[in-house]
């Protein structure tokens, strides 16, 4: 099967790679963010045990490990001094923590003090490291659902930021990265926005409605990919203008109020509806993690029970 058109045509390779089938990959499985290796092979993390998955570039599952990560959420590659390393965000029990490759912990953050939270609320969801300089910057899209904190290498406490410089304060600052631009790039979710920061936090440009539900980003060939909640995978350049639209699902739509965030128009039992028609090749469901290999093949994970991975294979 073909999807796209121009320069985006890809070849959908559905269930490009499965999820260990266990009780916990049945019960829970959701796969939540992906990343590619400098030796090509795509990392998975997934609510399931092991939750850190490593797959060979023809989906053979290669390694395994983590079986502390229930909730298995934000993962971003960094690279240090050569050595590649990941920064692994778990939505349950707020654990923040950067590994190496193969699960040897490097470093945990510990939580910002009481006074910087709002009404104690804390739930990352992501988080990733400025190359510039090291500092942590992890976004508490679950939490406060309004600040992404800054701490320095070390994990010293540095301060928070809101987005409210870019005209509106966040609602769900969900996912971040920083680009190879050298900003940092914020889903502010439930305001259906991108929140384009500096290094220091201060917000260089935001565009409202340019997705209704951006959740997590990759980087390549000078483009920016944004995993889309409800349902697909969108295509922009920096300044975000849009250039591609994938896989997005006729049946799975917005709230048609377009300031409203959540439920969104989509069927009974949505998300976790495999087995039926609206889990099938060709369109998505949940895309919840996205990242992009040195050839321009794209990498999906869904939010669903019992995971999807699709592979986007570049024509």
């Amino acid at each position: 099967m073909q999807i796209g058109e121009g320069d985006f045509q890809y070849r959908w390779q559905d269930e490009w790679a499965r999820i260990p089938d266990n009780p916990p990959s049945r019960n829970n499985g959701r796969t939540h963010a992906a990343a590619v290796l400098r030796d090509g092979r795509i990392v998975v993390f997934a609510q399931t045990v092991p939750g850190v998955l490593i797959y060979t570039p023809d989906g053979r599952l290669d390694q395994a490990w983590g079986d502390r990560f229930a909730g298995a959420h934000g993962l971003r590659l960094v690279e240090e001094d050569g050595e590649e390393f990941f920064w692994l965000v778990d939505e349950f029990s707020c654990e923040v923590c950067k590994t190496t490759i193969d699960g040897e912990l490097v470093q945990r953050l510990v939580p910002p003090p009481d006074d910087a939270l709002q009404e104690g609320r804390y739930k990352p969801t992501w988080a990733d490291t400025n190359p510039a300089n090291g500092d942590i910057w992890v976004g508490d899209g679950y939490g406060s659902q309004r600040y992404v904190y800054r701490f320095d290498r070390e994990g010293n406490y540095l301060g928070r930021i809101d987005g409210s410089d870019g005209g509106q304060p966040f609602r769900e600052p969900h996912g971040l990265a920083f680009g190879p631009d050298g900003h940092l790039w914020i889903t502010d979710r439930a305001q259906h926005r991108v929140v384009v920061c500096d290094g220091e936090g201060n917000v260089v440009r935001s565009k409202q409605h340019v997705c209704h539900s951006p959740t997590s980003f990759a980087f390549h060939d000078g483009l920016v990919y944004v995993a889309e909640l409800f349902s697909g995978v969108k295509v922009f350049t920096p300044e975000l203008e849009l250039v591609a639209d994938l896989g997005t699902h006729p049946d799975v739509k917005p709230h048609a109020d377009a300031e409203q965030w959540w439920p969104p128009q989509a069927p009974e039992g949505w998300p976790d509806l495999a087995g039926t028609e609206y889990v099938r090749p060709g369109v998505f469901n949940s895309p919840h993690g996205i990242a992009v290999d040195a050839q321009g093949n794209i990498f999906v994970t869904e939010w669903i029970v019992g995971g999807r991975i699709t592979k986007l294979e570049k024509i």
